[in-house]
C-alpha cells in the first residue's frame, strides 16, 4: 500500500511510530525507509527530534503566516479601488501605508487584489484608427515605442 502524502503535509501518527519503532527494533534507516515509503532524511530528523525533545509527534509550527490586512482593510482597499480604478500597485502600496499603516510587499499586495477579484492588465494606447500595420517599427521593437504604450491598469 503507498502511502498518500504530498508536501506541506505531516505524516500521520500512526506512521511515525511504526517507522520509530522499526528503528528501535534494530532495523536500518535506509531499509526502513525503503519499507515504510519515506525518505531516509526523515527518519534521521524524526530521531533527532525525539532525542533533543522527546516528541515524536508532528510539530505545531508550521509555515503559515497570517494575512496582514484585516477584512475591514481589505474592504476599504476595495472601496479605494472602486473609486479609483486605474491606481497603480505602487500607489495603492502607499495608501495602504499612509491610511492604514500597512506596508505590503508587491506579492502580498498581489495576494490582496487578487482576492478581490481584480487584475492587472496591459491597456492599448489607442484603437487602431486606419487599416495600415499598427506594431511598431522593427527597430524600435521592445524600445521605447512599446515602453510608451505598455501602462499597467486595475480593471475588473
Amino acid at each position: 500500500m503507498a502511502v498518500a502524502w504530498r508536501q506541506g503535509q505531516s505524516y500521520s501518527e500512526d506512521l511515525r511510530s511504526r517507522v520509530l519503532a522499526a528503528i528501535d527494533g534494530g532495523m536500518a534507516a535506509r531499509a526502513a525507509a525503503r519499507v515504510f515509503r519515506v525518505s531516509v532524511s526523515y527518519i534521521y530528523k524524526a530521531l533527532i527530534r525525539r532525542r533533543r525533545t522527546g516528541e515524536v509527534s508532528a510539530s505545531s509550527r508550521r509555515g503559515h503566516r497570517p494575512r496582514k490586512l484585516t477584512p475591514e482593510q481589505e474592504a476599504a482597499l476595495a472601496a479605494h479601488i472602486a473609486a479609483h480604478p486605474d491606481i497603480t500597485l505602487a500607489a495603492l502600496q502607499t495608501w495602504l501605508a499612509g491610511e492604514h499603516a500597512v506596508r505590503l510587499s508587491n506579492g502580498a499586495m498581489w495576494s490582496a487584489v487578487d482576492r478581490l477579484g481584480l487584475s492587472f492588465k496591459k491597456r492599448h494606447c489607442a484603437p487602431p484608427s486606419r487599416t495600415v500595420r499598427t506594431s511598431p517599427t522593427p527597430h524600435l521593437a521592445g524600445g521605447a515605442a512599446l515602453r510608451r504604450c505598455r501602462q499597467a491598469r486595475l480593471y475588473r
